[in-house]
Parts: C-alpha cells; sequence; structure tokens
C-alpha cells in the first residue's frame, strides 16, 4: 500500500469516527431558539412552547426557576414527568 493510500485511508477513518461521535453527543432541544418550554397546569404530559418575551397561555405556567427542562431526556425533563404544577406554578406532586 503506498503512502498517499495508507494517508486517504486514515483520513477517511478518522473522518468517519469524528462523524459518529458528534452523533452521539447531539441532543435534541425540548423547544426552538428564542422559546421557553413551559407546563399544562396539574398535568405531567402537557407542554408547550411560548416565545421568549410572551407570557404562557392560559393552563400553562412556567417552570420553576432551575428547574426548566432543555434537552429531550435530560434531568429536568425525565423529573417533570412524575412531577405536576399547580396554576402559580408550584410543584404539587
Amino acid at each position: 500500500m503506498t503512502q498517499r493510500r495508507r494517508i486517504s485511508l486514515l483520513l477517511l477513518v478518522a473522518v468517519a469516527v469524528g462523524g459518529l461521535t458528534a452523533a452521539c453527543s447531539w441532543r435534541e432541544a425540548i423547544c426552538r431558539s428564542g422559546e421557553y418550554p413551559v407546563a399544562a397546569v396539574d398535568s405531567t404530559t402537557g407542554r408547550a412552547c411560548v416565545a421568549d418575551g410572551e407570557e404562557p397561555p392560559t393552563g400553562y405556567v412556567r417552570f420553576p426557576q432551575g428547574k426548566v427542562p432543555e434537552h429531550v431526556d435530560d434531568e429536568w425533563d425525565l423529573y417533570w414527568r412524575e412531577h405536576k404544577l399547580d396554576e402559580r406554578g408550584n410543584e404539587v406532586a
């Protein structure tokens, strides 16, 4: 095998490994840029995304500060699947 072919093969392997590594670290965001997540009152499943600067729609509240889910299956996304908020944004279960 020539040196040129060997270098090409090594570069191809490096790009493939880099691509696989990058794909594993990609995490799906709960909301798009310029939006924040809100929770449906007294629900473990109801959620929506609201534009930054706007208030949540009727029947939805903001997540408590420091407990906002940012990515699918992150710590707070999993937590809020088993806990609820009341109409004031206080945790009830």
